[in-house]
């Protein structure tokens, strides 16, 4: 251990020490010792097999515990390598009006070795994960505050006093967690931790760190030292907000890679916009609101738009209008080669897509429908700009056809009612007889935007009359035909047109087929209701797997709530026209207006449409996956970020996974209930 490991610790200790270590084993990673000091004071001595991390993980376990670090001496064997042991022994406090009795220590000493089997396999990060999770849970329980983390840190580097190691020196105001957050920074950056001399008075720090590189050399460099100090300041910084994150975890692996980020690109190119945002608590509040919200809005930021997130942060900025977004495009295609073109609309399309889901989750005032209409409107620009390349393409080498082409929306994207991961349902209709220059323009369209994995901004044909076995574009003869009294539409399609939408393309065509829409799912003849029913109990069946609750498809799903509107629309369409509107709380409103909906139940639905669209978009943006629509164990870390990313949060700190599970529950089955006493036909038992 060295001269300094023998003059710091007793002969008694040492022995101590030496049969820890001995105990280890490959089942038994880590040994602990507590032994009470005093009035609410501990010395904890910690001996295991050493790893990277593990001593910033230790420190932010006694966190977690309400034990306060006032000194330790941290000690390692050897530089890094499969045998090495460490003794870590710390001199805690615990915190006023907090427990350390024999319970809390074995929940520690468990919590520990967990830990540690973790580090042993090589899951680092998962080992962080886990910490962090728990360490943010520990401190809401706590009501605990960690301002003191905002105080400056003055970080010095000494290369003489150890042959060996970098002698970096931490002087800061001592507050809750401050070593945790100061030891995560060095870990998360590679640094190895072999001794750590703990020092805290007069409610100062001051820890001297024994370190070296990852590659294990000295931190000699002062461009490396730079980094290292901008690094430790500004984890520091963040760790204070962690409780802002929906994913604590999540966030601080994502800040990390922002560090990366920001050396790369080199901090000098906006040095007064970072100094402001670390300077603020709003920023970085909203920064680890952002990072902690979604691993594929992240990825794109990282690899795409970093120079753009700190001016979002500090000015937050507003989406632009539709003709804005369409003007910007236009401008930007006719000044390219028709060869540049295509990757100039699906970068502008990816582009406007991140900064519209970012100011989702920095604007707290914006609403739910201004999101669904943002991602709306871009999606018809995209479109429109797609179809008016096609045409002008085809025409150059098929020459200008006589007839009219025209898109239309459905689904989600007919309703305005997109929302993270919306796949686009299109519809393509002409009315000429060029029928292989309409069926090209199609084509051309679905191959010009590229579509993201997982199903965002995907464009799905499948609604168009024969499905998969139809043409891509429709005659309009064919469409009037086949959506007719004696047409081969089935009954499912007669609702599902409720959603068309003229979106782009000839305005005229496109009223005509709406207007023949209308006419055909509006004919006031007698409705299958029964089979549409029978259809809503296979989904709940078949598409819900037992003891899951799936947003949209189990009973009170938010499926339940827009066919309950779907079906009055059409039992009510023909002889009230005004109902004939896609969007589902639109129509609702009107219903209500024409007293079809009570007034009670008008309320019921509207909120609960609102809030089970709000869970459905919470579930989807962590990866961008349009299919996540079961609910985690009420139990799981993942219900519980999902609490924190719908802001229960704000409501309890400490019972925002409960609070969300009870609403999420009465929710269901109010929408549910309404739904079997208004069409009185499905079973009681599905309740």
């Amino acid at each position: 251990m060295g001269d300094d490991y023998l003059t710091t610790f007793p002969p008694e200790a040492i022995a101590t020490h030496i049969r820890m270590a001995s105990a280890l084993a490959d089942d038994q990673r880590v040994k602990v010792l507590i032994k009470p000091l005093g009035d609410n004071e501990f010395e904890i001595t910690i001996v295991g097999f050493d790893y990277l991390a593990q001593f910033s993980l230790f420190c932010g376990l006694l966190s977690a515990f309400a034990l306060d670090i006032r000194t330790g001496d941290i000690y390692s064997f050897s530089k890094q390598s499969l045998s090495s042991k460490v003794v870590d022994v710390f001199s805690v406090a615990l915190k006023h009006g907090e427990t350390f009795d024999e319970a809390k220590q074995r929940e520690f000493e468990q919590e520990l070795l967990q830990l540690a089997r973790l580090l042993a396999e090589g899951s680092t990060e998962e080992a962080r994960a886990r910490l962090n999770r728990f360490l943010t849970e520990r401190i809401e329980r706590m009501n605990e505050e960690l301002s003191g983390l905002l105080s400056p840190v003055a970080l010095t580097f000494d290369n003489q006093i150890s042959p060996e190691w970098t002698v970096m020196e931490v002087q800061s105001q001592d507050t809750f967690a401050f070593l945790y957050a100061v030891s995560n920074a060095l870990s998360m950056r590679g640094v190895y931790i072999n001794r750590v001399k703990i020092r805290n008075a007069g409610g100062q720090a001051t820890d001297q760190f024994f370190i070296a590189n990852r590659w294990g050399n000295k931190i000699k460099d002062g461009v490396e030292q730079e980094r290292l100090r901008m690094a430790v300041g500004m984890i520091k910084q963040f760790t204070h907000f962690l409780t802002d994150a929906p994913d604590p975890a999540q966030a601080m692996r994502h800040f990390d890679q922002f560090l990366d980020k920001l050396v790369e690109i080199g901090e000098e190119q906006f040095p007064d916009r970072t100094v402001s945002l670390l300077a603020g608590s709003e920023g970085m509040s909203k920064l680890a609101h952002l990072l902690g919200s979604s691993d594929y809005l992240w990825d794109d930021f990282l690899g795409l738009h970093f120079m753009e997130l700190i001016p979002m942060i500090e000015t937050g900025s507003h989406t632009p209008g539709k003709d804005a977004m369409q003007g910007e495009l236009r401008s930007a295609l006719d000044r390219a080669s028709s060869d540049d073109r295509k990757a100039i609309l699906n970068a502008f399309k990816d582009r406007q897509l991140f900064l519209i889901d970012v100011r989702h989750l920095l604007q707290p005032d914006a609403t739910l429908l201004d999101f669904s209409g943002a991602l709306t409107d871009l999606a018809e620009v995209v479109i429109d700009e797609a179809a008016r390349i096609g045409y002008t393409q085809l025409a150059e080498m098929l020459g200008r056809p006589t007839g009219r082409f025209s898109v239309f929306a459905l689904g989600k994207f007919g309703g305005r009612e997109m929302g993270y991961a919306s796949d686009l349902e299109l519809m393509f209709v002409h009315d000429g007889s060029e029928h292989e220059f309409f069926e090209s323009l199609a084509h051309h369209v679905v191959r010009f935007i590229d579509t993201r994995d997982k199903g965002i901004f995907h464009i799905d044909l499948r609604l168009r009359p024969y499905g998969d076995a139809g043409a891509w574009c429709t005659s309009f003869d064919q469409f009037q035909k086949y959506y007719s009294a004696n047409g081969e539409a089935e009954p499912f399609e007669r609702q599902a047109l409720i959603k068309l939408r003229w979106c782009g393309g000839d305005q005229d065509l496109g009223r005509r087929v709406e207007a023949r829409r209308d006419a055909f799912t509006y004919n006031g003849e007698r409705w299958d209701w029964e089979n549409a029913l029978y259809m809503r109990r296979r989904q709940m069946e078949e598409l819900v797997k037992p003891r899951q609750v799936n947003v949209k498809y189990s009973a009170g799903g938010i499926i339940d709530i827009e066919y309950a509107v779907q079906y009055l629309q059409l039992l009510n369409g023909k002889e009230h026209p005004e109902v004939r509107v896609p969007t589902t709380l639109e129509a609702l409103d009107r219903l209500r207006r024409l007293q079809i909906v009570r007034e009670a139940d008008y309320r019921l639905l509207h909120s609960s449409y609102l809030f089970l669209r709000n869970v459905i978009d919470a579930l989807r943006i962590v990866r961008g996956d349009a299919s996540d629509l079961v609910l985690p164990d009420e139990s799981s870390e993942e219900f519980k970020s999902l609490a924190r990313r719908l802001g229960y949060r704000k409501r309890d700190r400490t019972k925002s996974a409960s609070l969300l599970a009870e609403d999420i529950h009465e929710t269901l089955k109010q929408a549910h209930t309404y739904f079997v006493a208004r069409f009185d036909s499905f079973p009681t038992d599905k309740l």
